[in-house]
């Protein structure tokens, strides 16, 4: 938090004030990035750190399971210091280091990597530390350390580094020490992180409120879905076919239920099932010498490419496919061109005498459950037992799809919702 200040300074006096901000050798700045208010000034990051450095890592052995903690790239994030993963060493290997032992309100950068860029600011009640050769320590002076990490997060930090021409291989001290830096007066500097301070609670604020509508919407969905499936979201027509009928086609032999514990006070026409014997997990029938689309998952996501293989169990396009290993085992997909299985899927055959989508939205009621009762330690899978024994309400099949329609509709408006947040 940053705390008042008395101190009236601007920077062309932090300039003139001996031993306290180097002078630059560079008596005008020319092309400059933008305009500076009156009572700014530019000046290079070299001339307002009294130190800029990285560290050096110690051999594996040399770490030890307590400790100085030992700060690699993966510990420093925008928002603070992350002590997951962290490592430590001893007395002696940090005596050795330190020339970058870290301090409060240090700001430490990563220098290499994929995460480059990445900057937190050392809190003020800070004990000891050090860090790696992929961590810049920046120690500044008479430089609000908020304000200081704002630049550094801001776009004009970022493109400085690409006109420096640094990329994922590193940025040099060199390249870093002459990137430009504004410079406004101290108190307008507590001034700007107060502000940048306030904004970022309101704007925290907005996205906690959107998070809450969001997790409200997903509940208002999994509400329909409950409404519907109890014969409570669309009127019952006394006309349609008895679900009765239905399950005769689907299966002579099954068992007619219905009611039972788990849906009391079904309307008149409705039953209840198992799932296993409204659709059936199967494999595709297997195919060589043919080069074709792997329908993996990450695919069918979205996440990567398609990726082709000559041999594999084939999947017509328009299929539904259910994952049945992983964290998010019973969600389904419809895969959009014919292809291979994915070796983490099943095939779901819905029997053709009920409506897809009214079974795929039970399944999806289920999601939660499905999820929550995996089985499998290192690779979780399907608790394809559970999966077959859930109880599915059988509405009259008319009724099924005027469901689907009022449940499309819901999800629409909620959806709608959703986008515009």
């Amino acid at each position: 938090m940053i705390q008042n200040t008395n101190l009236i300074f601007t920077f062309q006096q932090y300039l003139l004030t001996p031993h306290l901000i180097k002078t630059s050798d560079t008596p005008h700045y020319e092309n400059v990035p933008f305009e500076v208010p009156k009572g700014w000034v530019w000046t290079d990051i070299e001339n307002i750190c009294s130190k800029i450095g990285s560290g050096s890592t110690p051999r594996g052995s040399n770490y030890s399971s307590k400790g100085i903690p030992f700060f690699r790239s993966q510990n420093i994030y925008n928002n603070g210091l992350v002590y997951e993963d962290i490592k430590f060493i001893s007395e002696d290997i940090h005596q050795t280091m330190i020339g970058t032992e870290v301090l409060p309100n240090d700001l430490l950068l990563n220098i290499t990597g994929g995460s480059l860029g990445r900057c937190a600011i050392v809190p003020a009640n800070f004990q000891r530390g050090n860090v790696s050769q992929h961590v810049c320590i920046m120690r500044p002076i008479l430089v609000v350390s908020e304000y200081f990490h704002a630049f550094v997060l801001s776009s004009s930090f970022s493109k400085s580094i690409k006109i420096t021409g640094s990329g994922r291989e590193g940025l040099p001290k060199y390249n870093l020490e002459r990137i430009f830096f504004p410079l406004p007066p101290l108190t307008e500097q507590y001034r700007i992180v107060s502000e940048i301070e306030h904004w970022f609670a309101l704007i925290n604020q907005i996205e906690q409120d959107k998070l809450d509508l969001q997790e409200a919407i997903k509940q208002a969905k999994n509400k329909i879905l409950n409404i519907a499936i109890h014969g409570k979201l669309v009127p019952q027509e006394p006309s349609d076919e008895p679900a009765s009928e239905l399950l005769k086609r689907i299966n002579p032999k099954a068992e007619i239920t219905c009611d039972n514990a788990h849906y009391t006070q079904l309307p008149k026409g409705w039953l209840v099932a198992p799932m296993q014997i409204l659709c059936s997990l199967i494999d595709g029938n297997k195919q060589n010498g043919i080069e074709r689309i792997n329908l993996d998952v990450k695919y069918l996501r979205g996440e990567r490419e398609p990726k082709t293989l000559t041999s594999g169990k084939f999947i017509p396009a328009n299929s539904f496919l259910i994952l049945v290993d992983g964290e998010n085992s019973g969600e389904v997909f419809r895969t959009p061109i014919e292809g291979y299985q994915g070796s983490t899927f099943k095939q779901l055959s819905i029997n053709e005498n009920m409506n897809t989508e009214y079974l795929l939205q039970i399944i999806n009621f289920y999601r939660k459950l499905l999820r929550e009762n995996k089985i499998g330690s290192a690779i979780p899978h399907l608790n394809k037992k559970l999966f077959k024994e859930i109880k599915v309400p059988i509405p009259p099949y008319k009724e099924q799809q005027r469901i689907v329609d009022a449940i499309n509709k819901a999800f629409m408006f909620l959806d709608m919702i959703m986008e515009n947040l």
